[in-house]
């Protein structure tokens, strides 16, 4: 009887080393995990320090590759320092030197010129836009549409094309220059890469308007306007079949309507879908006065903020390089401009800072190469206000 209330009595103190064992087990084993955690940190902490060594520039001390180029960019405008573009130039062999035409613009002043450049009031809006690397771009266009025909087990399939042209669009270099005087350049809070964006993206803007409408080809982009004309309305790849009112100068007296309705309607159902019109303001305040036989006007304005008016249900571009109502003045196009117009582009802005032209001011010269010209004179048609 003795030794079982001997036995009972040593049980608590057996438990309680138990689970003091149990708590430096625990506590070892933890100890264990957070060296091998440590480790771990440690050696993501080194290869994170290696990568960044490897792919920061020398000329900066962040680890943004953005950063330096920005920093060197800025630096050449403000006092001509090209020292840092130059060596960005010899470790990326991307940025040609100045003798090459310029330095490339950092990247947010390029971008600001191409938001700016893209949501203008030009052809660009409606237009087919391709960014090349080359110095010319091709498209292929089917000169008609295939030839189809119903076989069954024993007949030959028909199906075949008759073709394709090739169109080869050029690209020309588009220039600005602006200019700034050296003390506005000298002054910290004169935000000269903002400045810049903005005096290169309202040249560009203006010049690339009237070029993708009146361009005649020769060192600039060929213009919608600049094209050959078919006098009989059809139309081809390289020509742009027109309609005329009947009237030199002017609408029919009694038939403005109905002109453009078969404006319209002269244009390919396939294109009718993503059609829009073009024309000057002075030709839209004739245009929205006009009626149809029930007394409507033909003309809806927008309801929505941003959203272009209307006319006969399609969407209208004012575009004040559109000539205005005149004798034989193609003054409205109407069409798919994006199959019919295509512009190329090189995405690269140059830059090249002159301080001896126009002293004592300093002269940056921006140049960007761009093209455009007609690919499909089938998917347009003008009228022409004439007898």
């Amino acid at each position: 009887m003795s030794e079982v209330k001997a036995g009972a009595a040593n049980a608590p103190g057996e438990l309680k080393g138990a689970l003091l064992g149990f708590v430096e087990e625990l506590k070892s084993y933890r100890q264990d995990i957070q060296k091998k955690l440590d480790a771990q940190d440690e050696r993501m902490s080194m290869f994170e320090r290696k990568n960044a060594f490897r792919t920061r520039s020398p000329l900066s001390t962040e680890a943004a590759p953005e950063v330096p180029h920005q920093k060197a960019f800025n630096a050449y405008l403000r006092n001509g320092d090209d020292s840092g573009l130059r060596g960005l130039a010899i470790e990326e062999k991307g940025m040609t030197s100045a003798s090459d035409g310029g330095f490339l613009a950092a990247p947010q002043v390029a971008q600001t010129v191409q938001n700016s450049l893209s949501n203008a009031v030009s052809l660009r809006a409606l237009a087919n836009v391709v960014q090349v690397e080359a110095g010319a771009y091709d498209v292929l266009v089917d000169r008609d549409e295939m030839t189809t025909g119903w076989a069954n087990e024993t007949d030959a399939t028909v199906s075949t094309t008759s073709g394709v042209e090739r169109i080869s669009i050029a690209l020309h270099e588009l220039s600005a220059m602006p200019k700034a005087s050296q003390r506005l350049l000298d002054d910290a809070a004169f935000d000269v890469e903002t400045w810049l964006a903005e005096r290169v993206a309202d040249k560009f803007t203006r010049a690339e308007a009237h070029a993708f409408l009146r361009g005649d080809g020769v060192d600039k982009p060929s213009g919608v306007l600049n094209s050959e004309f078919d006098v009989t309305g059809k139309g081809s790849i390289s020509t742009i079949g027109e309609l005329k009112t009947g009237v030199a100068g002017a609408f029919g007296a009694s038939n403005a309507a109905d002109k453009l309705i078969d404006l319209v309607y002269a244009l390919p159902a396939a294109h009718r879908a993503n059609a829009a019109f073009v024309m000057s303001s002075k030709t839209a305040a004739t245009v929205r006065k006009l009626k149809d036989a029930d007394g409507r006007f033909i003309w809806a304005d927008s309801l929505a903020a941003g959203e272009p008016a209307r006319l006969l249900g399609y969407p209208v571009m004012l575009a004040e390089e559109m000539p205005e109502i005149a004798t034989d003045a193609r003054a409205i196009l109407f069409g798919d401009f994006k199959a019919a117009y295509t512009i190329v582009e090189r995405p690269e802005l140059r830059v090249l800072r002159d301080p001896f032209s126009a002293k004592p001011h300093v002269l940056f010269y921006a140049t960007k190469r761009v093209g455009g010209g007609l690919v499909d004179g089938r998917a347009l048609k003008a009228l022409k206000f004439g007898a």
